[in-house]
């Protein structure tokens, strides 16, 4: 039985494939025509008759094939590939993402097919690195057709199929699994926040009436949920709730609503959520004021704020219209909690062995410009009965009003010409009718 061929068989070669580069290297290479005419294109035309400059060296036919260097292993692994019966079994000849991409663009260059569809089965299969990815999207959309299926993994999504991954991450997101799957919950969030987020990329998700029902369907069952928490830890004594960890479930609950406040922004449906949480404030309030002398509060009245946060600023700035009573009412419930509040997270944050608290500047900021604003849209009288509480209270410095009292001040004084000058270029335009 004759042995197969073999590449550098010297004795049974007839063809030298020389590889080059720029640089200055040149190895020599014994090969077998049958084989490269065979498997390559490049080689076939090479070694035609229809060639006419096909050197002779070392008795043999000799054809140069020019590389970079960075490129030459990979040009010696395609030549030692044309050896192999490639039968998509040897998976191990490939030696990774990166090798396989080499011998892809050398294959590809060269015209061996049977080389191409093996290193697209390969490639299409393996998981990529992230620095492997980028090196396939910048190579592989040059090289045709043949090469395309490798990018299947990357090709954009139906819209159909973004629906409905969306519709059941959102149902995820806001649901209440056990605490094992919380880690997958908050992913579930963040993802669901990218999908709608419109970055150097268009949002993947278009936000119609179908993708805006769903969410304000998702997010109502979770504050009805976090709304039976708050009857419940209502109706027993704040010791048994603690033991019983629904502090830690309230905590949770929060947290969902301050990232449900972040969705509900994006897509503009906020009216909703912030009648709700109008509704529930006064026990929000009382649940966590109770339970004033546990060492966790501090935490639970940070995320409180942040979700407080959202939901004032909303209405401070006409993003949600609310009537005169319902402002006025959110004014006095949150402003006297806030006022205390944010000493006492000031200070856990200054002490290194309080808890971990994500509250910064920004949002005590926010916050003040937001009741500044929310405090000038009432009736005069209103908001002088919120000024004249904030210059006796020990906590003037916060939320400093002082805006809002010279504006106050301006108004009150010219009320009176204001009005007469109206009503009187009002007489006299009636006057002329």
């Amino acid at each position: 039985m004759k042995e197969p061929s073999r590449i550098g068989d010297r004795s049974t070669s007839d063809v030298v494939v020389r590889l080059r580069t720029h640089e200055g290297r040149d190895d020599w290479f014994y090969c077998h025509s049958f084989i490269l005419i065979e498997k390559s294109k490049y080689f076939g035309d090479r070694l035609s008759e229809n060639w006419p400059t096909c050197q002779i060296l070392d008795s043999r036919n000799c054809v140069e094939v020019y590389c970079e260097e960075s490129d030459f292993d990979h040009h010696v692994n395609f030549l030692r590939l044309l050896y192999v019966v490639i039968d998509g079994s040897l998976e191990d000849i490939w030696h990774g993402v990166k090798n396989a991409l080499g011998i892809l663009h050398v294959a590809v260059k060269l015209g061996c097919p049977q080389i191409v569809n093996a290193c697209v089965n390969y490639l299409e299969a393996m998981p990529w690195e992230e620095a492997e990815e980028d090196e396939i999207l910048k190579i592989i959309p040059g090289m045709g057709s043949k090469a395309q299926p490798i990018l299947a993994r990357v090709q954009p999504v139906n819209p159909s199929a973004v629906l409905r991954i969306f519709l059941s991450a959102i149902k995820f997101a806001t649901s209440s699994p056990p605490s094992p799957m919380n880690d997958l919950k908050t992913t579930a969030q963040e993802q669901l926040e990218y999908m709608l987020t419109e970055d150097d990329d268009a949002p993947l998700l278009t936000a119609d009436q179908e993708v805006k029902f769903e969410v304000k369907e998702c997010v109502k069952g979770l504050f009805t949920r976090f709304n039976n928490m708050l009857e419940a830890l209502l109706c027993e004594p704040v010791e048994s709730a603690i033991e019983k960890g629904k502090m830690q479930s309230f905590q949770s609950y929060l947290s969902d609503l301050s990232w449900a406040c972040q969705i509900l922004n994006k897509l503009e449906i906020m009216k909703e959520f912030v009648n709700s949480w109008v509704g529930a404030s006064d026990k929000i309030v009382l649940v966590v004021e109770q339970a004033s002398s546990v060492a966790e509060i501090i935490e639970t009245k940070s995320k409180v704020i942040e979700v407080a946060a959202k939901v004032l600023e909303a209405i401070g700035y006409g993003n949600v219209i609310l009537p005169t009573a319902k402002r006025f009412h959110m004014v006095k419930v949150w402003l006297p909690f806030v006022r205390v509040t944010k000493p006492l997270i000031d200070s856990a944050t200054t002490n290194a062995d309080g808890p971990e608290l994500k509250i910064d500047g920004e949002l005590w900021q926010s916050l003040e410009s937001t009741f500044v604003s929310m405090v000038l849209t009432l009736p005069s009288e209103d908001q002088a009965e919120i000024l004249t509480e904030w210059l006796g209270n020990e906590h003037i410095h916060y939320p400093d009003f002082t805006e809002a009292f010279e504006v106050w001040c301006y108004r009150s004084k010219v009320a009176k010409r204001r009005l007469a000058d109206i009503l009187g270029n009002h007489g006299m335009a009636n006057s002329t009718l």
